[in-house]
Formats: C-alpha cells, structure tokens, sequence
C-alpha cells in the first residue's frame, strides 16, 4: 500500500526487521563545535545565543579578539580521520549499526550540501566528504548507517525569519532544511534518519509527513529506512518510526512501542570535551548496566563518542568500547536479536534482567551473588529444565526453590577483596 502524508498512515508502517534485531548501536557526534572542544556541542547557542558567561570567557581566553564561530570551521581539519578504523572499532565494539551527525544545530554539514555554501565539509575544513568516506567503510563492515540531521539551525537567517513570522512562512524549510534530508538520502541510501531539532515548529512547518510518504513510497531505501519520532513539536514519544522519547530515556516499565535509548560515554556532553576527566566517563558496569535495562524492555541501545577535531576516537572511548564489545563477544547471545520476556527483572535487591529467544529465556545479573548461588523467583522450571552460562563450560547444577523458582550454583569464582564487576547471562531451557 502507499503512504499517505498523514500521521495515521505513516505510523501504521511496519518497522523494518533489521532493527529490533540490532540492538546495539554507536552515535558518532563530530562537526565544528568539536574545535573549541569545550562545553559541549551546543557551544555556539550558549557562546552566543545566550551569552553566557563562562563561554565568552573560555573565547576570550583563548582565541584573537573579534573570533566568530565561522572562523572555527578551518580548523576542523579532520586530519586523522579513518573510516576504516572507525568502522572495525564499532565493529569490535558489538555495534550493528552507527549514526553519525550529519549537520547539528550549527548547520554545518559533513557532506556536501549543495545548499550550504562554503559552511559543510567539502568547501572548508576537512575539504572532504565525511558522511561518505564512513558510510562506505561502515559498509565493508557490514554495519548498518545512520543518519543524524538536525531540522533546525540557530543561527540561520531564513530560519530565524521563519520563527519571527510564527512559522507561517517556510523559507527555510524550502530552501534548506528539506533539501538537505532528500540529497542525504538519494546520495547515500542510509538504513536511518535520526531527525533532531524539531522542538520549536510543528511538523506541518517542517513538511515532516510528506518527506516521511516519500521516504516510504518512492525512495531507494523505501523497504530498509528506519526512522526515530523527532519530526516537529508534540511528535516525540507519538509518531515516526521507533521512539526516542528524550535523550537518556529509560522507562520503568515495558513500552509498548519500538523504542531506543541514546547515552553518551561522556556523561556530560555529546560533541568532545578537551578538559572532560575520567570520572565525566561512564565506567564498564554503567555501560553494560544501561545496555542490559534498555534490551530487556525491549529497547535499542545507542552509545555515543564525540571525535576530535582531527578525527581521532581518544584512547578512553576506544577502551569503553572495546569493553563493551568483550562483554557481548561473551553475552551477545542473550542481547542481539532477542525479545523482551513475561517479567523483565527480578523485585529482588539482586538486579537480575530478563531477554528471550522463543523457549529460551536469559537471566542477566549484574552482581555476582555473595554464596554464588543465584536466586531467580520468576522462572518455572521442569524437570527437564537446563541451565548454562555464558562464556562457560558445561552445565550449571540448580534446584527447585521452596515456594517459588529456582536456586542456581554458580562455578567457583576466584576469592578477591572486590566482588567482580560486569554481568554474567544465565541460558534457561525448558522454563516456563
């Protein structure tokens, strides 16, 4: 059937299969503000759209009298960008998918854009296709693409005139915004459009539902794209494709919707930090913490780095990913492609999550039990019931618990004066 302009028609597309089975992607967040590396990402908006203090400050500080944020863009250089690396990096990182920002609020954009002139990618700064160079080595990979796009632009003068006529006139849309969202997709046929910046306008001043039809009726990636729910005011958390909701979004409860959580490694910004310290750092546990929550409520999860201004992934994020990446080469089985289960977590002061795939059920702990013997109230066993771990030999020992559920023994761990630190999947067959 083709789509209709409207919400009740694009909402009733099914999402592609591809990406629920994903479950494990990384956000990539790069562009001019990665040259002042300071504050985060929306520095130009706090510099000068609000005038902040400690923003002019750190300018004054540390750039000519008179710098404008222009003058950062040369200074993107991106000299030790490569993709290939990149993209093995994520790989090894247990992602199947990656999105990266192709134009942030500051309407710089990492293609380029042929109606942004002399503000993306090709024309200044790195005098490279950015978008394009990873999109292909992400592909050599086998990943998945993503697209971040940014509706709005701060700064913009058809933007800003727009905003000043209520949004009743849409210049900017018409000349900029829309024409930017069809050429990233002709040109590189991504599997995602993460939309952003839409807060300010409705969706019918962004033409959000007609670009949407289009995408799903006569695009080239019309069977394949995915799209989050970010396309004008209200439209988050009820419309589009899989839900983001917020940034950092964690429900208490299973929603009912396709949904995805995005998180960054450095706990306070997107975009990187030159003075960011380690204790700004997500450590290994928060990590996987946040990954187990997400899957077993049925959710995606995004992890973001922010690159420097010369292309380099510095070594911590590398090393957060890595980890990442070691702990699904073991558990990955009870994460990707799997299904949230009856119960998702235990009413237990263990912090034990729940996955699925068909009979098969997958109790993750986070903690290691003090006795190592694990305590799982929810499951019912048979007597044909088989208990395994992940990443371990053979078959674990259980027994019925009185009253309800099942009593686990976990194998021996070595003794030492810190409980070890990472999660651990049990595999349940033959529970109900």
């Amino acid at each position: 059937p083709r789509y209709r302009p409207d919400w009740a028609s694009l909402d009733a597309r099914p999402l592609p299969a591809w990406f629920d089975r994903a479950k494990v992607g990384v956000f990539v967040h790069w562009g001019v503000f990665s040259v002042p590396a300071w504050g985060s990402e929306w520095f130009w908006w706090h510099w000068q759209g609000q005038h902040d203090a400690a923003y002019e400050r750190f300018v004054r500080r540390r750039f000519p009298p008179g710098t404008t944020y222009a003058e950062f863009a040369p200074l993107f250089t991106a000299h030790d960008f490569q993709p290939r690396e990149w993209a093995q990096l994520f790989q090894r990182a247990g992602a199947r998918y990656v999105v990266l920002t192709t134009k942030h609020h500051e309407g710089f954009t990492n293609w380029g854009s042929p109606v942004s002139w002399n503000w993306n990618s090709v024309d200044t700064g790195p005098h490279r296709d950015l978008v394009g160079e990873l999109g292909e080595a992400l592909r050599e990979s086998n990943l998945r693409y993503g697209l971040y796009h940014s509706l709005m632009e701060w700064f913009n003068p058809l933007y800003l005139a727009d905003k000043q006529n209520d949004f009743k006139t849409q210049s900017f849309v018409l000349k900029k915004t829309m024409p930017e969202l069809y050429d990233l997709v002709l040109k590189y046929k991504p599997d995602l459009i993460w939309s952003d910046g839409d807060w300010e306008a409705p969706d019918s001043y962004w033409n959000s539902t007609s670009f949407l039809a289009w995408l799903y009726n006569d695009s080239p990636v019309k069977d394949t794209v995915v799209v989050n729910d970010r396309w004008g005011q209200g439209c988050s958390c009820n419309h589009g494709g899989f839900y983001n909701c917020a940034d950092k979004y964690r429900p208490g409860t299973l929603p009912g919707h396709k949904w995805e959580m995005c998180s960054s490694l450095d706990r306070l910004s997107w975009g990187y930090r030159s003075n960011m310290s380690l204790a700004e750092v997500m450590d290994e546990m928060s990590m996987i913490e946040e990954l187990v929550h997400t899957v077993s409520l049925g959710g995606n999860y995004l992890l973001n780095v922010g690159p420097t201004k010369e292309g380099v992934i510095v070594p911590i994020f590398q090393e957060r990913l890595l980890a990442l990446g070691r702990w699904l080469d073991t558990n990955g089985e009870a994460i990707y492609e799997s299904q949230p289960w009856r119960v998702q977590m235990e009413n237990t002061t263990d912090t034990v999550w729940y996955t699925s795939k068909g009979p098969v059920v997958f109790a993750i702990f986070l903690l290691w039990p003090r006795d190592s013997v694990l305590h799982l109230s929810s499951p019912i066993p048979s007597p044909g019931t088989r208990v395994t771990l992940l990443g371990f030999c053979g078959t674990l020992e259980w027994q019925e618990q009185p009253g309800k559920g099942m009593l686990i023994t976990l194998p021996y761990m070595l003794p030492s004066p810190l409980p070890p630190q990472s999660g651990w999947a049990v595999k349940l067959e033959g529970v109900k």
